[in-house]
């Protein structure tokens, strides 16, 4: 008698491939990439580059910016509306890294300045100003400065490379880290900006840096991140011409003029870079300057140095030459450091050079020194790096990099 067939077993079924939203690739840590200080458009890039799929790149980029922008979040562990194997793709690709602090000094007035330190054991200097309903933080975008204006102390100090914006944005994010400006997730929204304004008035001239400004700006004013109005940032130069025009269409901030003198001669010795775009090329290229009205004036900063630049005759050629430009003059009182071959005008001089200036009807306000018992004030930055004199080999030893 034959058996009876064995009941059919039930098939298989194989589960369904896990379809992951991206694809993981091999990569040393030791490459992981600084996603700050790219623009939204390099993060995209980069994102797919690393295996992000393409459709979904916008969407990440729009993620990830608002949680280290606009909550301050330097881990991808702690981006919770990931999923957690993208969180890990990412920890396995890129990195969030800041410029490291390594020291930080309070003036009497509030005022602080910190040493920061960048790759290659380099340092630059930042500071924060705070005032009533405002709050300024002045940046830097070189190490040291290739200009060598005779009354800055940055300018004795050789140039030794631009910035990236990455080191730029850093300088925000480290700031706002140690003014505890990041808002709390289900606090009430607090609408105080402890840094409202920045100023690229620090180490270097932007304007030998202007793809690195520019890109750290984008990133600053981007409305979904740390979101500070183009008006709210203000580039000074001491005169690349060339780059001018492209401050406004590029950037779009506000535009200050590092002036200091009424004369060729004059602006000679105390702004070097005069000799290869002079006084009236200057000015030829900021009466050109785009979008420029009352509302949207050009800074003159105007340093006030003793028997050098502070006649009332001054005064009188500085009214006549900046006419058809709409302005304010900065008067800044000179801030005295070491072996400074200058000194400061006396009060009664830089009054009296500021009254001419109003009644030509320009806003000439006198700068109030800030910092100076930390050399934290207008021209007295210089990195401890080249005041210390380390070695090579003890920078290298002692940087994170």
């Amino acid at each position: 008698m034959e058996k009876a067939p064995a009941p059919a077993q039930p098939a298989t079924i194989q589960p369904a491939p896990l379809v992951r939203d991206v694809q993981i690739l091999p990569r040393k840590a030791a490459d992981r990439t600084n996603l700050i200080g790219m623009t939204r458009e390099a993060m995209r890039a980069a994102l797919i580059a690393a295996g992000t799929p393409e459709k979904q790149a916008k969407m990440r980029v729009g993620q990830i910016w608002q949680w280290i922008y606009h909550w301050g979040v330097r881990d991808f562990a702690a981006m919770t509306n990931l999923a957690k194997d993208y969180r890990a793709f990412l920890a396995t690709h890129f990195t969030i890294a800041l410029p490291e602090v390594t020291q930080r000094q309070v003036s009497a007035d509030g005022t602080r300045k910190y040493l920061v330190r960048i790759a290659g054991g380099h340092e630059v200097e930042v500071v924060y100003i705070p005032e009533e309903g405002r709050g300024t933080l002045c940046i830097s975008s070189q190490v040291g400065c290739t200009l060598t204006c005779s009354f800055c102390h940055t300018g004795t100090q050789q140039l030794v490379r631009n910035l990236t914006a990455g080191e730029i944005v850093g300088q925000v994010l480290l700031a706002r880290d140690d003014l505890g400006e990041w808002p709390v997730q289900g606090a009430p929204k607090d609408e105080t900006r402890l840094v409202s304004n920045i100023v690229l008035m620090g180490m270097g001239e932007p304007l030998y840096n202007f793809e690195n400004v520019r890109d750290a700006m984008r990133v600053v004013m981007d409305n979904e991140g740390i979101a500070l109005g183009r008006r709210r940032i203000t580039l000074s130069t001491s005169g690349v011409v060339p780059e001018i025009a492209r401050t406004a269409t590029e950037i779009g901030c506000l535009l200050a003029v590092s002036f200091h003198a009424t004369t060729d001669a004059v602006r000679d010795q105390l702004v070097p870079i005069n000799r290869k775009w002079n006084i009236a090329a200057l000015l030829d290229a900021l009466r050109a300057y785009p979008g420029l009205s009352n509302s949207e004036r050009i800074t003159f900063e105007y340093v006030m140095l003793d028997g050098i630049n502070d006649t009332r005759e001054d005064a009188h050629r500085l009214v006549e030459l900046l006419k058809g430009i709409p302005a304010k003059v900065n008067l800044i009182p000179f801030n005295e450091w070491p072996g400074a071959p200058y000194r400061r005008s006396s009060g009664n001089r830089i009054h009296a050079f500021a009254d001419i200036i109003h009644k030509a009807g320009y806003a000439s306000p006198i700068r109030t020194p800030r910092g100076e018992d930390i050399m934290a004030a207008c021209g007295q930055l210089k990195s401890a790096t080249e005041r210390v004199r380390k070695s090579r080999a003890q920078i290298a030893s002692e940087s994170r990099v």
